[in-house]
């Protein structure tokens, strides 16, 4: 058990940060005498002195120098615990749990997180990176409030959020792109695909595609681009991915006569808005700002 207080230490912070114990009193807006009482019992409980007096300075001795480096981290998460205690009081969740397909754009996504953090700065958020269906599975097993997808709720209501464009791509010394030509089906077809993994459990969903005797399957867009980029493949993937190896010519787009482009709706997503706390209303709000941009 603990025998000195956190009122104690704060009283000694005060002193040390201002100078003295007139100083702190008035900073703190407790009486000197109150103030002093603190500290020196402070001292007689840890049987260590904390201050010495020269002169008209009060200078914080070795031990106390060394106890303050503590105690400020001591202080602040005791500061921390309070405001989460207001923020429970007040209805606020603690943590929030977010299901975002891989092919959404990564910028919007940080932009969102972060003005959801200046405003709730002690939240705990946790992302979940999917593919195809799998925001949405955890959406509907609880494991997330909100889901960003490429597929509609189903039994329930969608919001649009956004379009992304996804464009075919292979590497500059992969067949497809060499030489640089019109391309044809079969020629598609007798090169190995690059695809995405559903990140579901149940009842996963194949999209785009799949014509190509050959095919790879992966789990994240990143290691998809790895591998285009060393030419063991071709894949359509998310054009804002894609285009900074379009731009230094790490990757090329493949000239087909169609289909070389598509454009799919991400949707956002959630059960009942009702239940929905400040948090990921905060989430929600900010995020279809940024899209609408």
């Amino acid at each position: 058990m603990a025998r000195s207080t956190l009122e104690q230490w704060r009283m000694f912070k005060a002193v040390a940060e201002h100078g003295g114990f007139h100083q702190a009193a008035e900073v703190v807006y407790k009486s000197q005498s109150t103030i002093h009482h603190a500290v020196h019992k402070l001292e007689q409980t840890l049987d260590v002195q904390l201050f010495q007096v020269e002169g008209r300075k009060t200078l914080l001795t070795a031990a106390g120098e060394q106890l303050l480096r503590r105690i400020n981290f001591l202080l602040t998460e005791a500061e921390r615990m309070e405001n989460v205690a207001l923020n429970l009081k007040a209805g606020v969740e603690s943590r929030l749990s977010i299901a975002v397909d891989e092919a959404f754009p990564r910028d919007l996504l940080y932009q969102t997180l972060a003005a959801v953090s200046a405003e709730y700065p002690l939240i705990r958020i946790e992302l979940l990176e999917t593919i195809l269906s799998g925001a949405n599975e955890l959406l509907s097993q609880g494991k997330a409030e909100i889901a960003v997808s490429p597929f509609t709720l189903p039994d329930n209501l969608s919001e649009d959020l956004c379009q992304i464009e996804f464009v075919a791509v292979a590497g500059p010394q992969h067949p497809l792109t060499q030489p640089r030509r019109e391309l044809t089906l079969e020629e598609l077809k007798n090169c190995r695909q690059i695809v995405l993994r559903d990140s579901a459990q149940q009842q996963k969903k194949d999209v785009g595609w799949l014509g190509s005797e050959q095919r790879w399957t992966v789990s994240h867009v990143a290691t998809s681009i790895e591998l285009l980029r060393k030419n063991l493949g071709f894949a359509w993937l998310p054009r804002h991915a894609v285009q900074p190896f379009l731009d230094n010519g790490e990757l090329l787009p493949l000239l087909l006569p169609r289909g070389s482009s598509r454009t799919f709706t991400f949707y956002l997503n959630f059960n009942d808005a009702d239940t929905l706390g400040p948090v990921a209303r905060s989430f929600i709000g900010h995020l279809r700002y940024l899209t609408s941009l």
